[in-house]
């Protein structure tokens, strides 16, 4: 796809209104993966169809499972009819991962215990991504995987391997590592557990369960055994907490703004956006709480108010850290001055993180500096300016919201990646008052 999408926002917007976001990407991918590998039929309602999620659907179609959808009144309803644990056939062609880290590490345990050679590609920037994190635990479960000079993508997965459980201490804290040890785990011999030092999203372990397999949570460790089966379930995915973010961050920021967001998970282990914005002064409120499909769910309101400057707490960085860029323009709003520390994890992601919000809000006359592992921001005016988002579609969503307390026109370059997460954001970001076109 062409990034030449930019950009453009004006001045003066606020936020009001009702409004549901696209559904929750990881729960998407793992939807579709999962369902493949049952026995039986499941219905997922809620899927996203950004870019990234279609990818895995793709994958999964090319490896002889039969999805019907996306389709619906809301268009986002898929059907997939599952093959059971050993039912996928080798693709005939390379099976492409677009732009989506989440896919491709994930896909890497699964396909580990298959009997079939693969090999998963992806975009440019997908490409430039570590995958040794993941391809040195599943080589110590006997797994066959050739990377890149680097470690990177395309990787060469070879089949036809037996794998043996392990015990893994993770060095970094990566629901995407922890995910790929334990869907590798589901082919091998043996009992496979993951220890992580601090907590991460665990959609994997409670869709598992979902599908009827048990998986052993103990604190910061998860275990299964191998040899199992999967039982086709329904699944109503909640709508995603990263994406609702950017509206969280700029009903806060914008003077005279009240909006309210339906339906969105707050899994425990996606909650840090929150729980840093009510640590800045931000006005939350939760309703309507329920458990949907084993995961919680709440309406979220979020009115104007004023922000103050805060060291983000290290605890919280696992827990919000997709929500970081947007974060870093709510610092920028923030009276005082923030500081984010035990981010690393950034610099890693679709673009280094930090660098480029670093680089934009400088660009729009914000006083930030770049740290090894994280951010100093100090409060100030945000400016008319030009921003690269480097294809990143946080970035380019971060600074959109920007452009609500900006005293100028703000343009992003490079926005077409927008698309792999938040299919129609401008339209729905319109339709609640922020003054934002693409051409």
């Amino acid at each position: 796809m062409s990034n030449s999408v930019t950009f453009k926002t004006s001045p003066n917007g606020k936020l009001t209104g009702t409004l549901r976001v696209p559904g929750d990407k990881s729960m998407s991918h793992r939807s579709i993966m999962l369902g493949s590998l049952a026995d039986g039929t499941t219905h997922v309602t809620g899927f996203l169809t950004g870019e990234d999620c279609i990818a895995t659907m793709n994958a999964f179609r090319k490896m002889g499972v039969a999805i019907e959808g996306p389709s619906g009144a809301n268009g986002n309803e898929v059907t997939i009819h599952g093959i059971g644990m050993h039912g996928l056939q080798k693709p005939e062609s390379d099976l492409d991962m677009g732009n989506s880290g989440t896919a491709m590490r994930l896909m890497t345990g699964l396909l580990a215990g298959q009997s079939f050679d693969s090999t998963l590609i992806g975009d440019e920037s997908l490409s430039s991504r570590p995958m040794n994190r993941i391809t040195k635990p599943l080589a110590s479960m006997g797994a066959v995987i050739e990377t890149q000079e680097g470690g990177t993508a395309p990787l060469n997965i070879k089949g036809g391997h037996k794998l043996t459980g392990i015990h893994y201490d993770m060095p970094v804290a990566s629901a995407q590592v922890k995910s790929a040890v334990l869907l590798a785990g589901l082919y091998a011999e043996g009992e496979s557990s993951v220890t992580e030092p601090g907590i991460t999203r665990d959609h994997s372990e409670r869709m598992l369960r979902g599908f009827g397999y048990d998986v052993t949570t103990n604190g910061n460790s998860m275990r299964l055994v191998g040899g199992g089966s999967l039982t086709a379930c329904d699944i109503d995915v909640p709508a995603d907490i990263s994406s609702a973010a950017f509206f969280m961050v700029g009903a806060s920021i914008a003077e005279g703004s009240d909006i309210t967001l339906q339906h969105v998970g707050i899994n425990p282990t996606r909650t840090g956006v929150i729980d840093i914005l009510k640590l800045m002064g931000a006005d939350i409120t939760l309703s309507n709480q329920q458990e949907v499909g084993g995961e919680p769910v709440a309406d979220i309101r979020i009115r104007s108010a004023k922000l103050k400057g805060i060291h983000f707490p290290e605890e919280l960085v696992p827990l919000a850290i997709d929500e970081f860029p947007v974060l870093f323009v709510a610092a920028a709003c923030a009276e005082g001055e923030t500081r984010l520390t035990g981010a690393e994890e950034l610099r890693v992601k679709e673009s280094d993180r930090i660098q480029v919000m670093v680089d934009g809000l400088v660009n729009c006359g914000i006083d930030a500096v770049a740290t090894p592992d994280g951010i100093i921001i100090q409060s100030g005016q945000l400016t008319s300016g030009t921003v690269e988002s480097h294809g990143d579609h946080r970035i380019a969503m971060a600074f959109s919201i920007a452009g609500l307390r900006a005293n100028g026109e703000i343009t992003i370059n490079n926005c077409a990646n927008v698309n792999t997460s938040f299919p129609d954001f401008i339209g729905l970001a319109s339709g609640v008052g922020l003054n934002i076109s693409a051409k």
